[in-house]
Parts: C-alpha cells; structure tokens; sequence
C-alpha cells in the first residue's frame, strides 16, 4: 500500500512545490478551492523588460510571483517614470477589487507568473475570509515597506540608501537571510541607472558606494551585477536600520 502525503492529497500538480500554496496567498486555500482556482489557472514565463501590467489599462488577471523580480513605476503625465517599488516570490501582483491599474508592472529580471482571472479571485476572497485576510496581510506588509521606503529616501544618507537596496533584495531573494545565515548571493534585479532612480542618486554615487562596499569586504561583486554579501550582520549595520 502506498502511504499518502497528508501535506499534498488533494492538491493539484501544480501547487505542490509552488511557493505561492506555502508563503503566499494561496496558502489560505483548502485543496478543493486550490482545484477550483487552477481550473483557471495559467503559469508562464516573461522575460526581462517585459511589461506585465500597464498603468491605466484594465486589469483582467492577477498574479502569484513564482521566481524572479517584478519592477512596478509610477508614470507622470509628461511621460517622466518612477520606480516605486519591487516584488519578489511569492508576492501577489495586482489591486483588488480595482479594474484599472494605477501603476506599470514590468519583469526586472526574467520571470515566472501564476496567473488567475481577476473575477474569480475576487469571488474567492468574498466566499473565504481566509484568502480575503492574507491578500489584506500582503498589502498592509507592502503598505509598511513603503513607509520605511520613504524615510530611507528622506533621511538616509547615500551609503546607508545602497546598503538597504542590498539589504532588502538579499532577504526578499533568501527568506533565510538573517544575523544565523550570513552569507548570501543574487544578482542585481536593476541597472545602475535604474538604482539611481529608485534611489534618488545619481549613477556615480551609486558606482562609489558600491565600490566603497566592496572595498571594506562587506560585498564582492561578480560580473558587474552578482553581489555576494560575506556577513548580512555587516551589511544592516551599514544600512542605518
């Protein structure tokens, strides 16, 4: 007789290993609602610069972010960009209960999505007050990011700025990452210019302090964009957190 996985009787192939059913908003699904969702479920890859939510068009699917980074600015009306924010796995991309999106969405690196129709979700969340209060949960943590966002921008200084955009992509990269796990690695999700941007810097303060970090072996940089950072301990120190 073949013992069955308690943790997975039930649950379609595709949610299985998805991180999505164990970090993120799926989680909050019994395996009969996890049937029911991939019915209309569709994973694919996109590639990086891709756009995957355009600000003011209409939004007919939402998102489970499964590998890779999402990029999301902000477009004024003279066509100037601003880069807001970024979402990793297992993040939850999209607004709901809103038919517009009020931002662009754009794969940084490339991608995999798990994409479900925004109306099915929308039912879901009203019918399970479960997946209604983990989608709440993600948006208020991506509410209080945005938050610590604005007094990094504000308040930091050009050093400490560089050490929290490390800081923040090697624990969003590696869930694991803390003072126990010290040592670490990812790519670069964003250009120079774009870090810049993000940061309010311009191109060679970001070259500087990179350097600068570098220098002192709080990171080593491969390949112009692999970072490996030797003590993340060192690396929130530098962050000004």
């Amino acid at each position: 007789m073949v013992r069955e996985d308690i943790h997975t009787t039930g649950i379609p192939v595709l949610c299985v290993s998805c991180e999505a059913r164990h970090r993120g908003i799926c989680g909050a699904l019994n395996p009969d609602q996890l049937v029911a969702l991939s019915k209309s479920t569709k994973r694919h890859r996109a590639e990086t610069g891709k756009e995957l939510m355009s600000d003011c068009g209409s939004v007919d699917r939402f998102s489970n972010v499964l590998s890779g980074v999402v990029k999301l600015t902000k477009t004024l009306s003279d066509g100037r960009q601003q880069i807001v924010g970024l979402q990793f796995a297992p993040d939850f991309l999209g607004r709901p209960f809103q038919a517009e999106s009020t931002l662009t969405a754009e794969a940084a690196t490339n991608v995999e999505l798990c994409s479900f129709p925004r109306q099915t979700l929308e039912r879901m969340m009203k019918e399970q007050p479960d997946l209604e209060h983990r989608v709440l949960e993600q948006k208020l943590r991506e509410l209080d990011q945005a938050r610590d966002w604005m007094v990094a921008l504000g308040r930091k200084t050009a050093a400490e700025k560089i050490a929290s955009f490390l800081l923040m992509i090697a624990r969003n990269i590696d869930p694991a990452a803390g003072p126990e796990h010290r040592v670490t690695a990812f790519d670069l999700p964003l250009s120079r210019a774009e870090i810049a941007d993000f940061l309010g810097l311009t191109i060679e303060t970001v070259s500087r302090q990179l350097t600068r970090l570098r220098g002192d072996n709080v990171i080593r940089i491969d390949n112009n964009r692999h970072i490996v950072v030797g003590d993340l301990a060192r690396l929130a120190a530098r962050s000004g957190d």
